[in-house]
């Protein structure tokens, strides 16, 4: 049998992606399954998006293109910067890459060298540390608390730089937790990385699905001296509806874009040639921010029905976020107790108990580094939401 490397074995699978799969696996037996895992819109992509795919596809838009990215979506991507952020970035700042998880994927390989930490403040999306790890980096991750909204503290980054320290991941709003940086705070991690020189990305993928009017603050604009030491990230598949279309970016200083595409040369080359035509339209029509606008409005609707739910369940602690969604409610006071088939001793353990016995599919918070907390995605219809989180409460309210 041929020998895995060292970091194969090491690696770990997503497990939002493994809740998923099992989810799927019932659903085939024909079990109902009300599925709060997925990390995507229910809604369909909008007609005029795919109407611009079904023309490059019609005009033979089919070939190899620049691996960086088209200069027509690098320049949508200038536009749509200089509008939501009022900046200014050249065509060699930006890159298109397969999805924002291979762009943070590129930036870690190039900016991380064998042993540099990089903070990443718990909960984290499942993806960060691993991806530090393959890059050769040491995950520090710095533990943030309900009663802190989940938000890293200006005293925790402070304490948690170290020589070794290369980088700082942060992600507002923020999967899995949904909290929200005002300007304000986030001003001031992002002045203290500047001053100990560290790189920050930015993960802004869920920029426009914001809440209760409160606005979104961007890297970029909150303090625009740090340009040199950030990279941004986002892309099209939160805000449109395009999660399968596979298409991210990423903005940052010229020589570290380079060398992101050197790699993306030699990993994928290009990302496909008649989506990138299509991320355009997205980018540039009016009748996108029309169908964002419209899709915010109804998850809003969704979040307030699944926490006002969520409250009526005994021993359950949960808040309603500014952003994203998803819920991140505490369910500690449930481990210990004891099901048909065993004992309830952590959040994996609570997420397969509420797959196999009310039927739906939630992800543990345990891969998310926050112990205790189950992540719930309201992406789904007002029906399933009403349904599911009934089924959750009775199937705790069994556990003894």
């Amino acid at each position: 049998m041929l020998k895995l490397s060292n970091r194969a074995q090491n690696l770990k699978p997503s497990a939002t992606l493994a809740m998923a799969a099992k989810a799927k696996e019932l659903k085939a037996k024909g079990v109902r399954v009300i599925d709060f895992t997925v990390g995507e819109p229910d809604f369909d992509t909008p007609t005029h998006i795919k109407d611009a795919a079904k023309a490059a596809l019609d005009a033979g838009f089919t070939k190899y293109t620049q691996t960086g990215g088209i200069p027509e979506l690098k320049d949508a991507i200038r536009q749509k910067l200089k509008r939501d952020q009022g900046t200014d970035f050249s065509a060699e700042e930006i890159i298109v890459t397969f999805g924002v998880k291979h762009a943070i994927a590129n930036a870690l390989l190039t900016l991380i060298n064998e042993g540099d930490e990089v903070i990443i403040p718990a909960p984290y999306w499942v993806s960060y540390p691993e991806q530090v790890k393959l890059a050769g980096g040491v995950p520090h991750i710095i533990t943030t608390t309900l009663e802190e909204n989940f938000l890293l503290s200006a005293e925790k980054l402070k304490k948690a730089i170290s020589p070794n320290t290369k980088a700082l991941i942060l992600n507002s709003p923020s999967n899995p937790t949904g909290s929200a940086y005002s300007a304000e705070h986030l001003k001031k991690l992002l002045r203290i990385a500047a001053d100990h020189d560290l790189a920050i990305l930015s993960d802004e993928i869920y920029e426009k699905i914001m809440y209760d009017g409160q606005p979104f603050a961007s890297a970029m604009t909150v303090l625009p001296e740090i340009r040199e030491q950030l990279i941004t990230f986002n892309g099209v598949s939160k805000a449109y509806a395009m999660t399968g279309w596979r298409v991210g970016y990423a903005v940052g200083p010229k020589h570290i874009i380079a060398k992101m595409q050197a790699l993306q040369d030699q990993q994928t080359s290009s990302t496909v040639s008649f989506v990138q035509k299509a991320c355009v339209t997205a980018l540039t029509s009016e009748r996108s921010e029309s169908a964002v606008k419209t899709m915010v409005v109804e998850f809003e609707k969704r979040r307030n029905r699944m926490f006002e739910l969520i409250q009526d369940i005994p021993a359950v602690t949960c808040r309603r976020p500014p952003g994203a969604f998803f819920l991140f409610p505490f369910v500690g006071a449930y481990f210990g107790k004891k099901s048909l088939t065993g004992i309830i001793d952590n959040a994996t353990a609570l997420a397969e108990y509420l797959l196999a016995h009310a039927h739906v599919a939630t992800v543990s918070g345990d891969p998310f580094g926050a112990p205790g907390y189950i992540r719930l995605s309201y992406a789904t219809s007002m029906d399933n939401i009403e349904e599911g989180i009934k089924n959750i409460k009775h199937a705790l309210q069994e556990l003894k």
